[in-house]
């Protein structure tokens, strides 16, 4: 399967993931699009990875690994980032009982 293929598919995913946090006011539905940016950017890793490897197969035999080093490391911040919003989403519903972002300007006063 050729590369550009994985490429379309990455940029329409963080496309999408662009839309959801810019037009939505859900919590919870903006984190999930930050996840889906996320895993667009370690497809894009992996297929640009997967292209290096076919490039340089014959010269180094551990070629193509360095993408999924960097989708590891993304995948571990990513998991941090989701345990510490959600323990803020959990402590905003329990004292204004909305995860809506827009309370959040209720907090400044």
């Amino acid at each position: 399967m050729p590369v550009n293929y994985y490429i379309f598919l990455s940029l329409a995913l963080f496309c999408i993931g662009i839309v959801g946090v810019l037009t939505r006011r859900n919590a919870i539905i903006i984190f999930m699009c930050i996840e889906l940016m996320l895993n667009a950017v370690n497809l894009m890793l992996v297929a640009f990875s997967k292209m290096h490897h076919l490039k340089n197969a014959a010269i180094n035999a551990s070629a193509g690994s360095e993408g999924q080093v960097f989708v590891f490391f993304i995948m571990v911040v990513a998991a941090a980032e989701v345990s510490v919003g959600l323990a803020i989403i959990v402590m905003m519903y329990r004292n204004i009982h909305s995860v809506d972002i827009n309370f959040l300007n209720r907090l400044k006063h």
